[in-house]
């Protein structure tokens, strides 16, 4: 695979999360203006986030990073689906998401060293090999040449940036996306999911949508990552990812639901996660050195 860190800077327009087209905008997200796209983008470049694209075959990846210290562990946030769908039926043709809740995370998170990473296709006007195939946004959104793509990037920036350890944070989508390349790595200290789709099977036929048939379903590699220390949150007002989703997935791994699996109550898909963000990773961190295993 031939990977590529090259800078970019040029502006982006605003488009919408929709997931099948069954995801509304809760109230807390409207009158929100902190999560808007934009204004994310631009708390980003006053904070000095450097922007950059990498470059994975086949694909062009939207990066910013904050980085204080080489050695440590990169944390690495990978964002969510964002704009998969106009409908139930019909495939956005852009998946940037305007409400970015896996940049407003990482933004919120006070790890010396953060990078966030856009999924395919995703900033697309920022990539130089436009158009993408919709496919990669919706029945291939995790499919191997996706999960590749991503683990490529953390392996561009991971040179680039001189780190040796990677920590995985992955919001909605990215949480599942997040599930599948630490499958295929061995540098991986700690894994976070939130909102996360982390049984595509079940998730799918709860939402009585299509299966993803050239996606692979993260609970099948469950069980291989169950050394890596791992925490996942789900809200108990989500009504696209549910909580049973994790719980399948833990299910799968074997893992207890005590030590891996925390339900915050009132929280929906899209809101209040960036809430208390900076707190509750800080004591997610602590909790998975204590503890890692179960």
């Amino acid at each position: 695979m031939r990977l590529n860190f090259a800078r970019k800077g040029r502006a982006l327009r605003p488009a919408f999360l929709i997931l099948s087209g069954l995801v509304l905008l809760s109230g807390c997200s409207i009158f929100d203006p902190g999560g808007n796209r934009d204004n994310l983008l631009s708390q980003a470049a006053e904070q000095n986030w450097r922007s950059r694209i990498a470059k994975a075959e086949p694909f062009d990846l939207f990066t910013l990073a904050r980085t204080v210290n080489s050695g440590d562990a990169l944390t690495v946030y990978i964002e969510g689906d964002g704009r998969a769908f106009l409908t139930r039926t019909q495939a956005s043709p852009d998946p940037t998401p305007q409400r970015p809740v896996g940049l407003r995370l990482a933004l919120a998170d006070p790890a010396p060293n953060v990078l966030y990473l856009a999924r395919p296709c995703q900033y697309a006007k920022l990539a130089s090999k436009p158009p993408c195939n919709p496919r990669y946004w919706t029945t291939a959104r995790f499919s191997p040449e996706v999960i590749g793509a991503l683990s490529g990037a953390i392996d561009s920036a991971k040179a680039a940036l001189q780190f040796q350890s990677v920590e995985l944070v992955g919001y909605s989508g990215g949480g599942g996306a997040a599930a599948l390349v630490a499958a295929r790595r061995n540098d991986v200290v700690r894994l976070i999911t939130i909102a996360a789709n982390l049984d595509t099977d079940l998730w799918t036929r709860s939402l009585a949508v299509s299966a993803m048939k050239l996606s692979r379903n993260p609970a099948t590699i469950a069980a291989a990552i169950r050394h890596i220390p791992q925490m996942h949150l789900a809200g108990s007002d989500d009504d696209i990812v549910t909580p049973e989703i994790g719980l399948s997935f833990l299910k799968s791994a074997n893992l207890s639901a005590a030590a891996h699996f925390k339900i915050i109550d009132g929280y929906s898909h899209t809101c209040c996660w960036h809430e208390d963000w900076r707190r509750r990773i800080e004591r997610i961190r602590a909790a998975l050195t204590v503890a890692p295993g179960s």
